[in-house]
């Protein structure tokens, strides 16, 4: 009752339907011709410099490079401490931040996490939970059904296959380590370590999450023992095999051993069977880390390179990577899923109401270190129904074949010497600058070229990187599912003229 008039208050009125329409229409204005500027770019790739317009005027659509201390100044964020700045200020501020960051959609853009795509803006979009059933059934469902047929690809058939998302593959790779002790030495999910002194075993390329999940699990950095790759940069078992034995002779518990399916550097896959064996011969959890090299199950040319992963424990794997999904996206699959839930569930009966619900668990969150859990596999099923796995075939196809070209072209060139081999193992093509064929004496030498060119690059239109190697830090560039040919080609032409202004 209103208090001086007797009237019934008018309801309250919601408009935030009409809020997000016009917000939506009003930065599509904005992103549409950010794309558009990336696409109209692309047919200059090939010429190896697209720093000016066709008026001539400075251009770059890749970045607008500024310091640090130049960028506070010209973005000049502002967090109001009153009233709020509305559209106006929102506009403004994403107007900033698309023109003074990278252009991920730029063609010269061949540095690490890409990818966008369809489904981006339709999970920005739903704030859903998925951590229970009853609060998100349907992201829960669908979490269910795409990591079970994700799982299938690896190998993992058994009727309680599938997995979940986690926050990122160093997230998932965390996440088998606290399922594998769990596991394996039951006793720790109450009371810790105790006296076990774990060891852990990965690759001498593989990725620095385990060494953080170790941090994190109270093991220690030292817990974790690299073993040797060979030429090729893939683990040697003789080589894992005796630092296992070596860990139980110091009285150690080996517990864990990380392979890698597409390593950082050079992108090598490791001998899954045969590393298999060992885990089996000492009880260890075997994981596999297919972070970046695990979509390739969705190719018929290239699914070999994954033999023996469905003898794995648990395998990360993120969409985001390599199959056009939007970051993040990363499942860590599983031949049973009940293993995570008795791994990962805890006594929380104000969230988890212990429905019976046979061999599957529904809550999602009891399998996993999460509790609020964005539906990230949304990203993915969405993906999948566009592209089809026949799409996702034709992308990662297409990318190898232009990571054998740029290893073709630098194969063929005086003034490079590849690093990885040709056709690479995977999507990312290693090689040094090298005059005439002749690397420089002093490693640091190669390094302080390398650097020197990668930056100069970025003026020009193109972003790579760069890794430390015996001879000093050489280029590695990644190409992925949208790359042009005629990019890789305008990218080595671009290196050969750059090359010339820092060896003089």
């Amino acid at each position: 009752m209103n208090g001086t008039n007797g009237h019934h208050a008018a309801p309250q009125t919601l408009r935030r339907a009409d809020e997000v329409e016009d917000l939506l229409d009003a930065v599509k204005g904005l992103i549409v011709p950010y794309i558009k500027a990336a696409d109209d770019a692309a047919t200059q790739k090939v010429n190896g410099n697209t720093s000016v317009n066709i008026e001539g005027v400075p251009s770059n659509v890749l970045v607008d490079t500024q310091k640090p201390e130049t960028l506070v100044e010209k973005l000049k964020v502002s967090l109001p401490e009153g009233h709020g700045l509305g559209k106006e200020g929102l506009l403004d501020a994403v107007q900033k931040v698309l023109r003074y960051s990278v252009n991920t959609w730029d063609q010269g853009f061949m540095d690490k996490l890409r990818f966008w795509s369809v489904p981006r803006l339709h999970t920005r979009l739903t704030p859903w939970q998925s951590h229970v059933y009853q609060v998100s059934p349907a992201l829960t469902v669908i979490e269910k059904i795409t990591a079970r047929k994700f799982a299938n690809l690896f190998g993992f058939t058994g009727p309680r296959a599938g997995g979940i998302t986690c926050q990122g593959g160093s997230s998932s790779n965390l996440t088998s380590l606290v399922v594998a002790r769990s596991a394996l030495y039951p006793e720790t999910k109450a009371s810790g370590n105790g006296s076990h002194d774990f060891a852990v075993f990965t690759s001498a390329h593989g990725h620095y999450s385990v060494e953080k999940s170790a941090l994190t699990c109270g093991l220690g950095a030292s817990s974790v023992w690299a073993v040797p790759v060979d030429s090729a940069g893939r683990m040697i078992p003789d080589a894992l095999r005796e630092l296992v034995v070596r860990a139980k002779s110091e009285g150690k518990t080996p517990l864990y051993v990380n392979a890698t399916a597409g390593t950082t550097v050079m992108g090598s896959y490791d001998p899954f069977e045969e590393i298999s064996s060992i885990c089996k011969e000492f009880n260890m959890w075997f994981h596999i880390d297919a972070s970046w090299g695990g979509p390739v199950a969705f190719s018929k040319k290239q699914r070999s390179k994954l033999k023996g992963s469905h003898l794995a424990d648990s395998l990360t794997v993120n969409p985001h990577k390599m199959m056009n999904v939007p970051v993040t996206c990363s499942f860590l699959l599983t031949p049973d899923e009940k293993v995570f839930h008795k791994a990962n569930t805890l006594p929380a009966g104000y969230l988890f109401h212990n429905v019976d619900q046979g061999d599957d668990v529904w809550d999602l969150a009891d399998l996993s270190l999460q509790c609020g859990r964005r539906g990230d596999s949304l990203k993915l099923a969405l993906a999948w129904i566009y592209y089809g796995a026949g799409g996702f075939e034709r992308q990662i196809d297409h990318a190898f074949s232009l990571a054998e070209h740029l290893a073709t072209l630098v194969e063929k060139s005086d003034n490079f010497v590849l690093v990885s081999s040709n056709p690479p193992p995977c999507l990312q093509v290693c090689f040094y600058y090298a005059p005439n064929g002749q690397l420089a004496t002093e490693p640091k030498t190669n390094t302080k070229r390398t650097s020197e060119m990668v930056a100069k690059l970025i003026q020009r239109g193109f972003m790579i990187d760069y890794a430390p190697g015996e001879k000093g830090s050489f280029f590695r560039v990644v190409v992925n599912c949208q790359t042009l040919k005629g990019t890789v080609d305008g990218l080595v032409k671009a290196l050969e003229e750059v090359g010339k202004e820092v060896v003089v």
